[in-house]
């Protein structure tokens, strides 16, 4: 048995902390939500964001950091992308050196284009930060169906030891030593997502959707083996698997803000309706200014933050996107 803490009591905390807890660790979940804590500690229930799963009685939850963080063997990093930084800052004093921290949150930060991982080690610079990913929702891992992910971290030992804390029969995790490219695949997806959510909001089909997300990988693969990842990872389980259960999933926050957005809402009023942090709203600028930066092309993530910060109309985006210059699929593949 390990001993644990979960920095962050929303739904994919949560539904972490059960996972763990199922695994025989000893798991205290932080959050700086004071009536958040009162309610989960007194509940055993997230009623708002994961109904009907129920916390056992020997968890543990607090909004005290060091109490979280005393003489833990893992800490799980499970805030909203927007909040990681200011989070990290909180955790540094309480964290020993060479301590083990797994990032679970996607997105890039939009001033600095770090990953996650990179800002929490920027924060807490002598832990040693790995990253899970995949297609994982939590209101399905909370209920403990079969969920395969992958861990990514700098050395073998501090992955093995994570997939170890985490696996267990309906949880499958592969390991990696690609952080960078599990990083930016689960990041660059949820701007994907906000398009396919879009089409099914204007009243597109299966063949939209299809192509969404195939030249969808097609724009992440370009920019991310572009930046430093590899493009099997794109062809993994934090990059295509990603990909499709963000764009098709009906938990999908990000696909269900921009289905609300194609049937007209504004992207303010998309993201009130849902509730929750849409994190492909933030990645899409980051998106945007790292395919810049490497100078990669990424019509359908440029499409997207003109319907979001421009105010353009999602048919006029489509259209432009089915009209665009013809091209070859594959330039790699020559002609005979």
């Amino acid at each position: 048995m390990s001993k644990v803490s979960v920095i962050g009591a929303g739904s994919w905390g949560v539904a972490l902390a059960l996972l763990l807890h199922t695994n025989h660790h000893q798991v205290t979940v932080w959050s700086i939500d004071e009536k958040e804590i009162e309610m989960l500690d007194r509940e055993r229930e997230h009623k708002d964001k994961l109904p009907g799963i129920f916390l056992p009685d020997e968890m543990k939850f607090t909004t005290d950091m060091e109490t979280a963080l005393r003489n833990v063997d893992l800490a799980v990093l499970a805030v909203p992308s927007v909040y990681i930084r200011s989070v990290a800052a909180m955790m540094n004093p309480f964290v020993k050196d060479g301590q083990i921290l797994v990032n679970v949150a996607k997105g890039i930060e939009e001033k600095t284009l770090l990953t996650m991982t990179q800002v929490i080690s920027q924060e807490i610079p002598d832990a040693d930060v790995a990253v899970l990913s995949g297609p994982s929702h939590a209101e399905e891992v909370g209920r403990g169906l079969p969920t395969v992910v992958v861990v990514g971290a700098h050395s073998k030992d501090t992955a093995e030891f994570v997939r170890g804390i985490f696996m267990n029969t309906v949880f499958r995790v592969y390991t990696s030593s690609d952080v960078l490219g599990i990083e930016l695949g689960g990041s660059l997806k949820n701007v994907i997502a906000l398009a396919a959510g879009i089409a099914d909001g204007l009243g597109c089909g299966d063949n939209t959707k299809a192509a969404l997300i195939t030249r969808g990988i097609a724009e992440i693969t370009r920019l991310g083996v572009a930046i430093g990842g590899r493009s099997e990872t794109f062809s993994g389980l934090s990059g295509i698997g990603d990909l499709i259960v963000t764009c098709e999933s009906r938990h999908s926050r990000n696909r269900k803000a921009g289905m609300l957005m194609g049937q007209g809402m504004t992207m303010e009023q998309a993201m009130d309706a849902v509730k929750m942090v849409v994190e492909g709203v933030y990645s899409a600028k980051a998106a945007k200014a790292l395919a810049d930066k490497y100078q990669v092309r990424m019509p359908i993530v440029e499409e997207v933050n003109k319907v979001l910060f421009e105010h353009k109309r999602p048919d006029v985006s489509l259209k432009e996107l089915m009209h665009r210059d013809k091209q070859t699929e594959h330039t790699e593949i020559p002609w005979n």
